[in-house]
């Protein structure tokens, strides 16, 4: 079981071979690595699989191979998206193997990955960005020294709201036990991948990019920023995988106002126990959660139910028909979360 989603597995993949599987989107929801929160949001999994599955397709329209492979109706049948009658949170998918680095001293070793050919996921986490809202981990590193204003394509530092020019590539990693960022040589190195191959996956994740912008600035909601999942299928091709342009892997705004799981994220940051976490991620390697003594407290009952609306309100706006039964318009919620945040 994942903190998000839970995954089936019907056959296993091989080393030559795709294995199969179901993922089940769930209701509940994780901010900051911690795992799964006190909460779960109305809806949520529905939407994100409805939403997913979308741009899975759009993907493959555009000539993009993806581990996709349907979703299950309630008839327990094998359905596209258009096919569809009732909104669904199962969606069947290709496998990949998942190969972990070793970790030893400290330090994660990822041998073991770098000597694969095919069937595997590539260990990384790869963001886009086309903005820079309050609350991006870049004004961090930026401060630290980690990041410089030139790799973002500017010549002078940031502020919360800045619009770059082309979506910048940014790297973390997938299998290590909290989100650590990279620079380009570094994610390279643990990709398993050629020089060629990692260009080409640079190339796929700007286009994608892209593609999820355009299709949101269509139904007038900016995209600020995402995160894609690759891997390499049996061919030694490089695959789409897990989720894409949901509010769980990207930040989404309209008039300046937070539509995805940020909204969360502004509710428990601050907090003594975000306070704690953060120390605890800095002092305690890969046991860090074990020397958190807070929890976090629930979401107020009116965030949970504006959230479960931003995931609602987001499929029946991108897909363009009545998926679920909403609240609020999505002007109407817009005008809510900003009293609320007021």
């Amino acid at each position: 079981m994942g903190s998000v989603k839970d995954l089936f597995i019907i056959e296993q993949p091989q080393e030559t071979r795709a294995g199969k599987g179901m993922f089940v989107f769930s209701d509940r929801y994780s901010v900051f690595d911690w795992g799964e929160m006190p909460d779960k949001i109305p809806h949520k999994g529905e939407a994100l699989c409805m939403l997913t599955s979308y741009f899975f397709e759009l993907a493959e329209k555009r000539g993009v191979k993806t581990h996709y492979l349907g979703l299950i109706d309630k008839d327990d049948q094998e359905k596209r998206l258009a096919e569809l009658n009732s909104a669904s949170n199962r969606m069947m998918v290709k496998l990949l193997r998942v190969v972990e680095p070793e970790y030893r001293d400290g330090t994660y070793d990822y041998t073991p990955i770098k000597n694969l050919n095919a069937n595997y996921l590539i260990p990384l986490e790869v963001i886009y960005r086309f903005s820079l809202p309050e609350g991006s981990s870049v004004f961090r590193r930026i401060s630290e020294g980690s990041l410089t204003p030139s790799d973002l394509g500017l010549n002078e530092p940031p502020v919360p709201g800045t619009v770059l020019k082309e979506p910048f590539i940014d790297f973390s990693t997938k299998l290590e036990h909290f989100d650590r960022y990279l620079n380009r040589k570094e994610a390279l190195e643990i990709s398993g991948l050629s020089e060629d191959k990692f260009n080409q996956l640079v190339d796929m994740a700007k286009d994608l990019a892209k593609m999820i912008r355009d299709a949101y600035e269509e139904i007038g909601i900016n995209n600020e920023d995402g995160k894609f999942e690759f891997g390499v299928d049996e061919s030694g091709d490089i695959i789409l995988i897990d989720a894409l342009g949901t509010p769980d892997e990207c930040r989404f705004s309209k008039d300046g106002v937070t539509l995805s799981k940020e909204f969360a994220r502004i509710f428990y940051r601050g907090s003594n126990w975000h306070k704690e976490l953060e120390a605890a991620k800095k002092s305690f390697g890969k046991d860090w959660r074990e020397h958190v003594r807070l929890k976090p407290e629930p979401l107020p009952s009116e965030d949970l139910e504006l959230l479960s609306n931003i995931y609602t309100s987001l499929t029946n706006s991108l897909l363009k028909k009545k998926v679920f039964e909403t609240d609020y318009t999505l002007e109407e919620l817009i005008s809510k979360i900003k009293e609320r945040l007021s």
